[in-house]
């Protein structure tokens, strides 16, 4: 399968329940689910998550990443210092569709301790539906894109 339809998910061990929920979901509607763990919950350290699905994600080899901590910030904080990713922390729908929609962002994280499952797996298919708009959102993406250096 081609990375058009794959997706990275990772989390720390607040997150397993939910990450895998995720992964259930999105399979079942035709992603490929490349899941980097963790397995087990014990303590892993968020930073390096959001790194690794972020690196699979600026490589090509995902075409999105979603992680997960406790409330989503922290691993979307280290995933955003990977050059490329564009990842936003959604806890409703609409910011969900938007960060696709005008930020054409690659990876979205949500907070196990903030959303439910079945807010989750509705805000996962907001993003996963909402397509970049381009036009004045390039211009501003681009600019996003030279902060990079």
């Amino acid at each position: 399968m081609t990375a058009t339809k794959r997706i990275v998910l990772a989390s720390d061990h607040a997150a397993i329940a939910l990450r895998r929920a995720i992964a259930d979901h999105i399979t079942a509607k035709g992603w490929e689910v490349v899941d980097i763990g963790p397995q087990t919950p014990e303590s892993v350290p968020y930073p390096e998550q959001g790194a690794a699905a972020a690196g699979r994600v600026a490589s090509g080899g995902c075409r999105f990443g979603i992680i997960l901590c406790g409330t989503g910030q922290g691993i979307m904080m280290a995933a955003n210092k990977v050059k490329g990713i564009r990842c936003g922390v959604c806890s409703e729908t609409f910011s969900a569709r938007m960060i696709r929609q005008h930020n054409d962002a690659n990876m979205l994280s949500i907070g196990a301790r903030v959303v439910g499952e079945a807010l989750a797996l509705d805000i996962v298919d907001a993003f996963l539906t909402a397509e970049f708009e381009g036009g004045r959102h390039a211009t501003r993406v681009d600019m996003i894109t030279a902060l990079e250096g």
